[in-house]
């Protein structure tokens, strides 16, 4: 499909001279997946948009990871933008959780772009309120939460965004992402399972409690 075209389908606010712009200076990309895109403490160089695939984004800290949310097709990072329009290094990772087909706008036309195109504006004003509630998702399940049930609403939402159910996915990798222990969730997964909310096996997870 001519690139013109599939943006036009895929962002329909945009008008065809911002189009015109984006296919002159955007890259794109294929990526396959758990390929890393950006990390804590580099300048932005690009920012994403996700034609199709999904990004996860996460915070580190030491050997711990949290996740924060997942960029899905027709959007895009706010926190990339705000680190790029504002040159300033990443507080973030960025990493594809499925391979993933992405735009890669240069971050030095942001600034040019915010101003003279509003539609490309609204992009980021909605990807800013649809992150700011998965935040707000993400601190009130810490807060007040038992971690059962997060492990489970965690299985649940990459099930959603990835479309796989069973999950290839380790306990390893749900506790790091959790920021917790990986014998804390092999107790919780076997509870889950006894529960008849998962079925694993050696290698993957399915959710039964969809």
């Amino acid at each position: 499909m001519d690139l013109a075209v599939q943006i036009k389908q895929q962002f329909p606010h945009f008008n065809t001279e911002l189009i015109s712009e984006i296919v002159q200076h955007a890259l794109e990309k294929e990526v396959p997946k758990d390929t890393e895109l950006l990390r804590e403490g580099q300048f932005i160089k690009v920012i994403p948009l996700v034609l199709k695939g999904v990004l996860k984004v996460y915070t580190k800290h030491e050997d711990k990871e949290l996740l924060l949310y997942y960029i899905q097709p027709n959007e895009s990072c706010i926190m990339s933008f705000s680190a790029g329009i504002n040159n300033q290094p990443s507080k973030i990772y960025a990493v594809t959780e499925e391979d993933s087909h992405l735009l890669l706008i240069p971050a030095e036309k942001l600034s040019k772009w915010t101003k003279q195109f509003p539609d490309f504006n609204s992009l980021f004003f909605l990807q800013y309120n649809l992150r700011y509630s998965d935040l707000l998702d993400t601190i009130n399940s810490l807060l007040f939460e038992k971690l059962d049930k997060r492990v489970l609403d965690y299985l649940k939402e990459k099930v959603l965004v990835t479309q796989n159910n069973p999950l290839k996915i380790s306990h390893r990798q749900i506790a790091s992402e959790l920021g917790t222990a990986r014998e804390v969730i092999s107790r919780i997964v076997k509870k889950l399972e006894l529960e008849g909310k998962v079925k694993q096996s050696a290698t993957t997870i399915e959710i039964l409690d969809l």
